[in-house]
């Protein structure tokens, strides 16, 4: 996942209505599914669903006349790859300064 991507994720995971759709979206859903018990209008829940979709967090499927969102999680994956990678990262580093620390301290 490219820096870029990664800024375009995160951001979308940024908002909590956005986080409630996508925990919402384990079935897929129409907007009017996915509108229900929102303090917003369908047409704020759109926006959010394009802004996910354009992260590529979700996925629109057309089923006759009704679209349907449904969770990409390959996506979230990668995502927690990457904190993952920099979560090792810092453990090391913490790991090493604690280390040093101590040397110090004898």
């Amino acid at each position: 996942m490219s820096k870029a991507d990664r800024a375009v994720v995160f951001a979308a995971l940024g908002d909590p209505v956005r986080l409630n759709l996508l925990a919402r979206l384990g079935d897929g859903g129409s907007i009017t599914q996915l509108s229900v018990g929102l303090p917003i209008t369908r047409q704020a829940v759109t926006r959010h669903l394009h802004v996910l979709e354009r992260a590529k967090l979700i996925e629109a499927r057309r089923c006759g006349r009704e679209v349907r969102f449904v969770a990409r999680p390959e996506r979230l994956r990668q995502a927690m790859g990457w904190l993952d990678d920099v979560a090792r990262q810092w453990d090391g580093t913490l790991g090493r300064l604690k280390s040093h620390v101590e040397r110090k301290k004898r």
